[in-house]
């Protein structure tokens, strides 16, 4: 049997192995038929060279049943039998017959005994430097304007587009590791972008140059990666291990935080991790332990109080570094998202079985618990300022719902529900701007409705309009431009397209042809936190 050392592999471009296209055909009978070997030798032989012997990954993605949960078996039995295209991922059908190759998917699917792990040695051991930081321009090398640029992930082939936000024209496109997740994250201004992808590897891209400077391996199983606004901290929430890995601007390891509870005792997964900027700290949420952190990444902070504290004043007890060390806010549930208020003082938060609480970060607890059904998708929520029937302004934020056909507007001040607005169903991203008057909301959770964007009045609270796309295909993710004037949608499919929608007459302007767009992020509105974009 062949094995993979004939295959020239690159450091990202086997990043994209296990991911599938839409529309190929059923899978190949194989051109011959082998004798039947252990699957750890078919692994080892045929898998190993880009995924490695664990399972960790190398130059392909991890292959564990948390990295994968979002590829189906049948898909991924497709990829082993006919490889990817436009990857060095090849396919197996001409060597290995049906049973090996099923046998090897369920293998992969598998849960890898012991459990694995991944250490600060491993850590600065994965570090990449691609460019020296010396030789970068200190300006744009491109004719846009670099805060209206949008990033666009385009999951079909692992690659970033980057989007000139006024011309609306591609400017450039390069590959990125295998499913990205979390959103990138801006800093400097906007020159750097942080991506973070399933199996840990962390990027930073310069943006005025066009070129990714480093990369490092901070985890085995990772959710996303928040980044301080002048770039100089880097926090990575991971699932496996159970850590939150703290690193430099330069992707440089300074410390690992284990996930446990405040006694020690008992591990968990990492939910989320986001920039408080104006409280110069970063917050994660753990999805087994009912707590929610702050890590101060300012020096400029007062230590933390370990234990019992005779006086605090006087600092008769135990403290620790307030610097870079979690200051704990206990819970009765665990928050498995978050979305913050204007001044980042308070935190909404809900479990995925629909608990929601408001917690205060000045006084670290509860203050009010949030009436919510099903799963809302509190951390794709937007603010905006509505005018009530007796002309009262109030400030009031609106989310989605995993489960439930609902957009879900919540006073502010009160914390009591407004309204319902009924949607087509169940919908992942909701996005509007400042400037504009309207909503945008998918029901990308909708069989049936998936294709269809609705278009919520943010006064009248009603929908006002259905953008229809082809019936099957997946329409969703809005974005806007820096101005509000242009809403830009993700026709989900891997023969794709970014669709331009005028924001005020609601009509498509045009289409940019994409493979499998799922997020696009624009520089300006992610760096000010505008109102209608998550954060």
């Amino acid at each position: 049997m062949s094995s993979l050392r004939a295959i020239v592999v690159g450091v990202v471009a086997c990043g994209a192995a296990l991911s599938v296209a839409a529309g190929q055909g059923a899978v190949p009978a194989p051109a011959q038929q082998t004798a039947s070997l252990p699957v750890a030798t078919l692994y080892a032989q045929h898998c190993a060279e880009c995924h490695a012997h664990n399972r960790l990954g190398l130059m392909g993605p991890a292959l564990l049943p948390d990295n994968l949960a979002r590829l189906r078996k049948p898909d991924a039995l497709k990829v082993v039998a006919e490889g990817r295209t436009a990857t060095q991922m090849p396919g197996f059908a001409a060597q290995l017959n049906k049973d090996e190759m099923a046998a090897l998917v369920e293998l992969i699917y598998s849960p890898v005994e012991p459990a694995p792990s991944w250490s600060d040695e491993d850590i600065r051991a994965s570090r990449i430097q691609h460019v020296d930081p010396a030789t970068l321009s200190s300006t744009p090398v491109f004719d846009a304007d670099p805060l209206n640029l949008f990033l666009v992930v385009e999951a079909g082939d692992h690659h970033v587009s980057v989007l000139d936000g006024d011309r609306l024209e591609a400017i450039f496109r390069f590959q990125s590791r295998f499913a990205l997740h979390g959103g990138p994250k801006f800093a400097a201004g906007g020159r750097y972008v942080f991506f973070g992808s399933r199996d840990g590897w962390i990027t930073k891209f310069d943006l005025w140059n066009l070129k990714v400077v480093a990369e490092v391996r901070a985890g085995i199983n990772t959710r996303n990666v928040a980044v301080s606004p002048d770039g100089n901290h880097v926090a990575v929430a991971n699932y496996l291990p159970n850590s939150l890995v703290l690193l430099d601007g330069e992707l440089n390891l300074i410390k690992t935080l284990a996930a446990t509870d405040r006694d020690g005792k008992k591990s968990s997964r990492v939910s989320a991790v986001y920039d408080a900027t104006p409280r110069q700290s970063f917050i994660a949420a753990l999805k087994d332990v009912p707590e929610v952190w702050e890590i101060s990444y300012t020096k400029a902070v007062e230590d933390i109080p370990t234990g019992f504290i005779h006086d605090y004043a006087q600092r008769e007890g135990s403290f620790i570094p307030g610097y870079l060390n979690p200051r704990r806010t206990m819970l009765e549930e665990v928050l498995d998202d978050f979305f913050f208020t204007q001044d980042y003082s308070e935190l909404m938060g809900a479990s995925r079985e629909g608990v929601g609480q408001v917690v205060n970060l000045d006084v670290r607890r509860k203050i009010a618990n949030l009436p919510l059904d099903g799963m809302p998708h509190l951390g794709s929520g937007i603010t905006w300022e509505w005018t009530d029937g007796s002309g009262k302004l109030r400030t009031v934020m609106a989310s989605t719902n995993l489960k439930a056909g609902e957009v879900t507007v919540i006073d502010m001040r009160s914390w009591e529900v407004i309204k319902r607005i009924p949607t087509r169903g169940p919908g992942f991203f909701l996005r509007s701007h400042a400037n504009s008057r309207y909503a945008f909301v998918d029901s990308m959770m909708s069989p049936q409705a998936k294709h269809i964007l609705q278009v919520i009045d943010k006064q009248t609270l009603e929908v006002v309009k259905e953008i229809s796309g082809e019936p099957g295909k997946t329409l969703a993710h809005v974005e806007f431009t820096r101005d509000g004037r242009h809403a830009l949608a993700s026709l989900w499919e891997d023969d794709g397209a970014v669709i331009v929608y005028d924001a005020q007459s609601l009509q498509e302007i045009k289409r940019l042809p994409m493979r499998k767009p799922v997020g696009k992020y624009n520089v300006w509105n992610k760096i000010t936190r505008e109102e209608g974009t998550s954060h």
